[in-house]
């Protein structure tokens, strides 16, 4: 069975049209949900379709929190389904994300549920620098992984600007932790001889006076890599993904930390990637030198099972069926939104 790596190796031309073509780039709405149907994959390429568009004009100084999720399932076959956001500004300024996993195929009853019905959520930060206007868009990326063509029902979603002004940190840069789109393709290795990722991590951030933070962190977990010539003789490796946020007093010392979002996240081999989404809300203390000072990281943990990696970035996506150029994308990340 072919396997997903979020490189070139997918990335071969095809001519037939996407779901919806380009969405309109003219739409001026903050919010879309995507109509439900039935979509049909190849297994030699990535089927690449618009799913729906937002704008939204931005100051230099704006930053503003962008949200897509969508359903699958009902999979003919074990497919790809990739949630990708792309956004641009008329200033020049472009950010992509992506997030996804395999739909398993929908007669595999023995295997849980979540795998063959899944939402796939991608979330982050948009913070131009210069004043514009900002359209996101998010496309569906799809193949199927065995021979033919496979289907799989799309059951909706949306895309939103959630909130349109997120709180900076006091050098007015967003509270966001990703690899961006370099290097390219960027994967971190996982196994007992390296069993510990501590990625994405912020730098310290300074706030104005915060009630807390609303901590994210979304990671992109792979099985079997890098993947044998013969196959990987285990079927799945197990991790556990852990949320920090830490809080730190003026002399530079520890003022509370939180670990309590963590998952313990077994990727199966059929499955091959998995997104493990966390959230923490994190209450900013006062009082005994502390200060608004934070910072945040996820720490992925190898337990057992296949050799893996963490997913810090995408590279040489096709920009849309049948295109010959390409693009990068960022994927595990993590950011905060002030409360």
């Amino acid at each position: 069975m072919k396997r997903r790596i979020f490189a070139a190796a997918v990335a071969c031309a095809a001519t037939f049209a996407g779901l919806l073509g380009t969405a309109g780039a003219a739409q001026a709405a903050t919010s879309v949900t995507f109509t439900p149907r039935t979509v049909t994959s190849p297994h030699d390429h990535q089927y690449v379709a618009a799913l729906g568009s937002v704008q939204l004009a931005m100051t230099a100084g704006q930053t503003a929190y962008v949200y897509s999720t969508l359903r699958a399932n009902k999979a003919s076959n074990t497919t790809l389904i990739d949630n990708e956001v792309r956004c641009s500004s008329t200033s020049g300024w472009t950010k992509n994300e992506v997030l996804g996993q395999n739909v398993l195929i929908a007669s595999a009853t023995s295997a849980p549920a979540s795998l063959r019905d899944i939402s796939v959520t991608t979330r982050f930060l948009v913070h131009p620098g210069a004043a514009g206007t900002v359209t996101c868009t998010t496309y569906l990326r799809s193949a199927n992984l065995g021979l033919g063509n496979s289907t799989v029902s799309l059951v909706g979603g949306e895309l939103k600007f959630a909130d349109t002004s997120v709180a900076n940190t006091t050098a007015g840069t967003p509270p966001q932790a990703d690899d961006g789109d370099t290097p390219p393709g960027r994967v971190i290795g996982l196994s007992s001889a390296a069993p510990t990722v501590r990625e994405p991590a912020s730098a310290v951030i300074e706030m104005a006076p915060v009630t807390g933070l609303s901590v994210f962190g979304d990671m992109e977990l792979m099985a079997c890599y890098p993947e044998p010539k013969d196959g990987c003789p285990v079927n799945s490796m197990t991790a556990r993904v852990t949320l920090f946020v830490n809080q730190w007093k003026a002399d530079g010392t520890v003022c509370k930390t939180d670990s309590s979002a963590s998952v313990t996240a077994v990727v199966r081999r059929d499955v091959h990637h998995l997104v493990v989404p966390l959230n923490t809300r994190f209450a900013a203390a006062t009082g005994n030198g502390c200060v608004p000072k934070f910072t945040f990281y996820v720490k992925t943990d190898w337990l057992s099972g296949s050799t893996g990696a963490v997913q810090m970035a995408a590279s040489s996506l096709p920009d849309a069926v049948g295109s010959a150029s390409t693009h990068n994308d960022a994927m595990s990340h993590a950011f905060a939104v002030a409360y």
